[in-house]
């Protein structure tokens, strides 16, 4: 869990750095070093849990620092869609940077291609509003991680990517 904390950490920064819009960078940026900071406490107590042994109290530690660590992931994603749909500037040759540009593409147009589907499709009330009942939910970036090719979930986890390793090669 810690080094996909990581993954999402470095995942996210790179947004940051290529977002177009201050705000949604700035927002990214804080809510990255939010999850290095959880990513880090976690690991710190997995290690000492390791150490002392089975208690209840570490127990609780541990299990209460994955949910803080599974919340801030899911606080760097709605900040990277939000970056992603405000715009990204080209990033240099960087593989590992083009690998995220691709994939917030890829998201991105998913979501725009629900978003015309339920424009062409969507039944509203007597108001004009859209009826939610029925309706398909928007795509998100979590649900685009979730359903990464087999390929990727076969991948073995390491701590530290090796040479050659991009962020997207893990799955988050």
């Amino acid at each position: 869990m810690v080094s996909d904390g990581q993954v999402v950490v470095k995942f996210g920064n790179i947004l940051a750095k290529h977002c177009l819009d201050q705000r949604c960078s700035m927002e990214l940026l804080r809510a990255t070093e939010h999850t290095q900071s959880i990513s880090s406490q976690l690991g710190i107590v997995a290690r000492v849990k390791a150490v002392t042994g089975e208690s209840r109290a570490s127990s609780e530690l541990l299990l209460s620092n994955v949910q803080n660590l599974i919340q801030a992931v899911q606080h760097v994603l709605r900040a990277a869609e939000a970056a992603c749909v405000k715009g990204l500037e080209q990033p240099p040759a960087d593989p590992e940077e083009e690998e995220v540009a691709a994939f917030c593409q890829q998201w991105r147009k998913n979501l725009t291609q629900h978003r015309a589907k339920e424009a062409l499709n969507s039944a509203r009330d007597e108001l004009g509003l859209r009826k939610t009942r029925g309706a398909k939910v928007e795509p998100t970036l979590v649900s685009l991680v979730q359903e990464q090719p087999p390929w990727s979930r076969n991948i073995p986890k390491h701590p530290n990517p090796r040479k050659g390793h991009t962020v997207m090669d893990r799955h988050l």
